[in-house]
């Protein structure tokens, strides 16, 4: 959902670099998790507030600046039970990662290991048999995804 950037003042605040639609989509939960991978420690929220364009927050228990900055680079998560359920024709870019990637030719082309917003487009990335491949998330390369059968199927030739 973001990830934790640079400090903000000296009382332990943060920028957020966020991944969700809106700036402040993080601001409507009152716990976050944080931390890299599945190693992930809970924390409330004590301020979160659009400030200059950016999203800055503060935790409970974190006053100095030093400590925060500690945490820098660490994810921002929210357990999946407590987001609200995608609209029909959308993901969560979480829910990509480990699917299987196909392309029209039926070939596996590997499975998504993470996502990348680039500013231009969203990216996956995919490991398989021919390495990694920076494959962009667009109409017209996306052809379809099912989470339920595990697979993303793209317009993307293996030697691309």
């Amino acid at each position: 959902m973001g990830r934790v950037a640079a400090p903000y003042g000296v009382r332990g605040g943060f920028h957020v670099q966020t991944f969700t639609e809106a700036l402040d989509g993080l601001a409507d939960y009152p716990r976050w998790w944080l931390g890299h991978g599945s190693d992930l420690k809970e924390y409330a929220v004590a301020e979160c507030r659009i400030h200059s364009g950016s999203l800055i927050a503060r935790l409970e228990g974190i006053t100095d600046r030093e400590v925060m900055n500690a945490l820098r680079g660490s994810d921002i998560a929210i357990p999946r039970d407590e987001l609200p359920e995608p609209d029909e024709n959308e993901v969560y870019w979480s829910d990509l990662v480990g699917l299987e990637v196909r392309n029209l030719q039926n070939e596996v082309v590997g499975r998504v290991t993470e996502m990348i917003e680039t500013g231009a487009n969203d990216v996956m990335v995919v490991e398989g048999p021919q390495g990694k491949t920076l494959i962009p998330y667009v109409e017209g390369v996306l052809q379809s995804v099912s989470v339920a059968q595990g697979q993303v199927v793209v317009d993307w030739g293996l030697d691309y």
